[in-house]
């Protein structure tokens, strides 16, 4: 699995004219599903967004992660994440996981990070979004789990 985390202020999501997911201070995690990613991928992800440190403590540096200063997680679905263009000038999606096992893992991983103690809301599965965001730095990371059986 794959995700990309930005530090944010405040984000949200609308779909049709409607809010359906909004933070304030924390992460917003656009979360991308290969094909060979399984249960132990989204939990391992989660784990990883909830103890990342990037956000900072008294001196400025990089030492807190979201429990530590009360954020929320707005993760959204993301296949695009798997989007590869290294021949052509047209994204090929052919590494990103069918639409039902990425669904039920984009869920994992909202649960696990539920489990974990975080504040966590959600943008809708295979909607169009219209995703805001103040970007906090910018601090932007990528984070992968490598991918792994079923």
């Amino acid at each position: 699995m794959r995700a990309l985390v930005q530090r944010v202020l405040r984000a949200s999501v609308t779909v049709d004219g409607r809010v359906t997911g909004a933070i304030e201070r924390g992460l917003l995690v656009l979360v991308g599903v290969t094909a060979s990613d399984g249960p132990a991928d989204a939990a391992r992800l989660a784990e990883k967004v909830v103890r990342l440190r990037c956000f900072p403590d008294e001196q400025g540096a990089m030492n807190l992660a979201l429990g530590d200063v009360g954020g929320a997680v707005l993760a959204v679905s993301q296949f695009t994440l798997y989007g590869d263009t290294r021949k052509g000038h047209r994204p090929s999606f052919v590494a990103a996981a069918p639409p039902e096992q990425a669904e039920r893992l984009y869920r994992a991983f909202v649960d696990a990070i539920a489990a974990l103690g975080i504040p966590v809301a959600v943008g809708v599965f295979r909607a169009h979004m219209e995703v805001a965001l103040v970007n906090d730095g910018p601090v932007t990371l990528l984070l992968e789990t490598g991918g792994g059986p079923a």
